[in-house]
């Protein structure tokens, strides 16, 4: 059979007739044609991950029959092994519980389930995507676990590896550079001399605390909604099927995840999202400063401050010729633009729970899972393509000090404020570097300026 399309003001999506999903997913996609944005996969296998644990435990309880529950389970790791991603076809922007998605899983589920049992692909028998698949769950507490599951799943898999591995670059050069002087900078003016290494020891130490800002999420993201259903009075969910679940997930994932404290605020709010997606900002505004401080500090080659040489990548310029750009840097800050403007409309999904249902929760799941694969990517690259092979100018660090009026600072314990000032005007008037007025005046001999510079 043909394709069939699915139009509306805002494009065009394609419907395999023969698709794994049904009648609901189908229904969904004709409803929700809006952006051609799905969910990412990370999302999807999370869910599918869930999915396998319920129909173990509904096995175990006497809920579901062995047969249909290993054919569930087979189609969860073919999903999770990405098999049918195609099939996952439901637009970000629809029902607010991500009920859409939900069913799109529950059909996928099962039409594969009941394929491997009979041969055929059958939306409903002998597997049904609602009472087989989705028994004793609900997308009001499957769809809020699946985003804490995916979200901590991919940051300890992605981020935090690569914040390490930025982390520990930085340690290196602020070794590197551990004794080479260069002049500090405060409100982009001169200010008293540090050494390359201490500028970057604090790059370093920003993003090991950015590391602890997100490990800090972790016991919030770490509460799942299962057990809540519909609006966290647990209705219909069979006694230990929650307990069961999360069981499983931590035996397979390695992580702890546990039972909300209150499963009525565990489908009503997404505060832990919020909360994860400030620490992921705060992760951005970190890799911000450092990429600025380095595209600032490699400027030039010739007319810029040009105290460190990053890595050239790639030509910079259609029209001039050698010019060569910091690529790395400059992608690295418009990664961190996104994650700022992310997390803004997690904040604003965030306070769109009414009563007992947050219905913003595909909108929230797509930013923050987007934040977490650009802040790592972001420190990935950085690190491997930019900080690694940054070279020290050492002459033109020497130089800057050497030549910088911000020198006089030193001598205000000896001179005082006013007479230091005076001396530096007068080194600015004439051109002359502070030590060299200080020897023309006799204050201060050649090997006290040693001493003391």
């Amino acid at each position: 059979m043909h394709d069939r399309e699915v139009s509306d003001t805002m494009g065009t999506l394609k419907v395999p007739a023969d698709a794994y999903y049904g009648a609901q997913t189908r229904r969904a996609v004709e409803n929700f044609a809006f952006s051609g944005l799905r969910l990412p996969g990370a999302f999807i296998h999370s869910l599918a991950l869930i999915k396998k644990a319920a129909a173990t435990v509904n096995e175990r309880l006497g809920l579901l029959e062995s047969s249909p529950a290993a054919a569930i389970r087979r189609a969860c790791d073919e999903v999770m092994a990405g098999k049918f991603d195609d099939q996952f076809v439901v637009d970000v922007f629809q029902t607010g519980s991500g009920t859409s998605t939900h069913m799109n899983m529950n059909e996928v589920l099962a039409c594969r389930a009941n394929e491997l049992l009979t041969g055929e692909k059958r939306d409903r028998s002998p597997v049904h995507p609602n009472d087989h698949v989705n028994l004793g769950q609900s997308s009001n507490d499957v769809i809020p676990s699946t985003l804490h599951v995916s979200a901590r799943l991919r940051i300890e898999e992605r981020l935090l590896p690569a914040l390490e591995m930025l982390r520990g670059a930085l340690a290196e050069k602020s070794r590197e550079f551990a004794g080479l002087r260069k002049i500090g900078r405060t409100h982009l003016q001169d200010a008293v001399p540090i050494t390359l290494g201490d500028e970057f020891s604090a790059h370093a130490r920003q993003v090991e605390l950015g590391v602890q800002r997100v490990r800090a999420v972790f016991p919030r993201l770490a509460e799942l909604a299962l057990g809540g259903t519909a609006v966290g009075s647990g209705v219909n969910s069979p006694p230990g099927l929650a307990a069961g679940v999360i069981d499983c997930l931590n035996r397979w994932t390695g992580l702890a995840f546990v039972r909300a404290a209150n499963p009525f605020e565990a489908v009503a709010c997404r505060d832990a999202v919020v909360e994860a997606s400030a620490a992921l900002r705060a992760v951005a505004v970190s890799l911000t400063k450092i990429a600025n401080d380095v595209r600032w500090l490699a400027s030039g080659p010739r007319c810029g401050i040009g105290e460190i040489e990053i890595p050239a990548l790639q030509p910079g310029s259609s029209i001039m010729p050698g010019k060569v750009n910091p690529v790395i840097p400059e992608a690295v800050l418009q990664a961190a633009v996104q994650v700022t403007a992310n997390d803004a409309a997690v904040a604003l999904a965030g306070m769109s729970g009414n009563f007992e249902l947050n219905v913003m929760m595909p909108l929230m799941a797509y930013n923050l899972l987007q934040s977490v694969s650009l802040a790592a990517a972001s420190a990935e690259h950085l690190a491997r393509k930019c900080v690694a092979g940054i070279r020290a100018n050492a002459a033109v660090c020497t130089g800057n000090v050497e030549k910088s009026l911000a020198l006089a600072t030193l001598l205000v314990p000896r001179l005082g404020y006013e007479r230091a000032a005076e001396v530096a005007r007068k080194a600015h008037l004439a051109g002359k570097t502070i030590g060299r007025v200080l020897s023309e005046e006799g204050l201060m001999g050649e090997e006290d300026l040693k001493k003391l510079f």
